[in-house]
């Protein structure tokens, strides 16, 4: 077997991958296997985090002790699928807002001849703690990096924050002459944690230019020079 038809043996899916719970509470996940291999999944949960750019990290040492999950082992058959039981309680000291976590499902390897495969996958589980909710954004750099803009932005409240890109907007001139209008790509940053939005733009944008950058109700202006070499990574 090649690797490619052992991978194609192989298809999980799991619904919803993401599950918000309101305090203590319960949920189901469903996860279907559409390959033509029997699959054993062990089940397992760990720590969940965004890198600045909204890349999905496993952080080991955060495991949710407020998430419980059965079955811990499952054996599904091809065109079948198995129900997961999440159970969340909330820690007395725990803090108000989202504490988010990481359901991890992960395949025991399948051996066919010299290729053997093995699928993970993830469900996102945040936990939100009854209490003040703080809605608390901040934008904190903008700066030019070949040919894209790098709006930092941080996450001051206590709650976990969507950004749709229809929300922000980046605004430039220069000389009191609008020159650019840009959008990122919608992310999403955790509570107390920050993110980078990157902003691509077309033709040959450089020098210092004024920008002024809207975020929702939030406002800021930058000034920010752009060069041809490319600079370092906001961090």
């Amino acid at each position: 077997m090649t690797a490619a038809a052992a991978v194609a043996a192989l298809a999980l899916t799991a619904s919803p991958a993401r599950v918000a719970l309101a305090g203590a509470g319960t949920a189901t996940v469903e996860v279907t296997n559409h390959g033509r291999q029997p699959v054993v999944l062990e089940v397992s949960r760990a720590g969940f985090a965004l890198d600045l750019r909204g890349r999905p990290r496993i952080v080991r040492a955060a495991t949710p002790t407020w998430l419980a999950v059965a079955p811990r082992r499952v054996a599904i058959a091809p065109g079948t699928s198995a129900a997961l039981r999440l159970a969340a309680r909330v820690p007395r000291d725990a803090s108000p807002g989202d504490h988010p976590g990481l359901l991890l499902l992960a395949s025991r390897p399948v051996v066919r001849g010299a290729v053997a495969v093995r699928v993970r996958l993830g469900v996102v589980v945040l936990l939100r703690v009854p209490g003040r909710v703080v809605h608390r954004l901040a934008l904190t750099a903008l700066r030019g990096r070949g040919k894209t803009l790098e709006l930092g932005v941080a996450n001051r409240g206590n709650v976990a924050e969507a950004l749709p890109g229809r929300r922000v907007t980046v605004t430039l001139w220069r000389r009191g002459r609008l020159v650019a209008r840009l959008h990122p790509p919608g992310g999403e940053v955790l509570p107390r944690a920050r993110a980078i939005l990157e902003l691509k733009y077309r033709g040959r944008l450089r020098g210092p230019f004024d920008a002024r950058v809207e975020l929702g109700s939030i406002r800021r202006s930058f000034r920010v020079r752009i060069r041809r070499e490319t600079l370092p990574r906001l961090r």
